[in-house]
């Protein structure tokens, strides 16, 4: 059975003040701990200190999600997300504890020497949670199609094979492929613009 897609981000915001709620945890973190993992990686941290990471956001976001639903110029959630993520690995990068990392603290110092250097880790941050929110929507979508019109899609579009050679693939004409390869990435685009509308 393929899953809804997801509530409102007004209606999973509001439930995320309430720290019981599993379901809508489970949702934003399912959409936005790989974002804040991914850019971690990329940023140089060790694994361990990645998933380290992605916790100490989640807990900021619960600590002062509800402060921020207050205030009267609060901006965009993308917008206050994304600052809570930049603030959490500088912090991560100074602290101490962290500081450790490589002899001396130099590995520690790079790091945040990079993240100064390159300015701020948004754009970063952005792209990843726009290749998240793509895989969010293709996994729902390839739960809705056929195994062949999802292959059609895959093999062309992301694999990045020619129409006919995905044709010999499948054993299927490139009209087909064609077709097959339209209907999928318009229901991924709607899913996507579905959820973007409801920021």
């Amino acid at each position: 059975m393929p899953q809804s897609p997801p509530e409102t981000r007004a209606s999973l915001i509001l439930r995320l003040q309430n720290a019981d709620d599993l379901a809508a945890w489970d949702e934003f973190t399912e959409l936005y701990g790989p974002v804040v993992y991914r850019v971690a990686r990329r940023r140089g941290f060790q694994a361990a200190d990645a998933e380290n990471l992605v916790q100490e956001v989640l807990l900021a976001v619960a600590q002062s999600i509800s402060r921020w639903i207050k205030r009267d110029n609060r901006g965009s959630f993308h917008a206050w997300l994304l600052r809570i993520a930049h603030n959490e690995v500088v912090d991560m990068l100074t602290r101490p504890a962290t500081r450790v990392l490589g002899q001396d603290g130099e590995r520690g110092q790079e790091l945040l020497d990079a993240i100064s250097v390159r300015g701020d880790i948004s754009s970063l941050i952005e792209r990843e949670y726009e290749r998240e929110l793509f895989r969010w929507a293709a996994d729902r979508v390839k739960q809705t199609v056929a195994p062949q019109t999802w292959q059609a899609f895959w093999l062309t579009e992301v694999n990045g094979q020619s129409v006919q050679q995905a044709a010999e693939t499948i054993g299927t004409t490139a009209g087909q492929i064609y077709v097959n390869r339209s209907r999928v990435m318009a229901r991924i685009k709607e899913l996507i613009k579905e959820h973007e509308a409801r920021k």
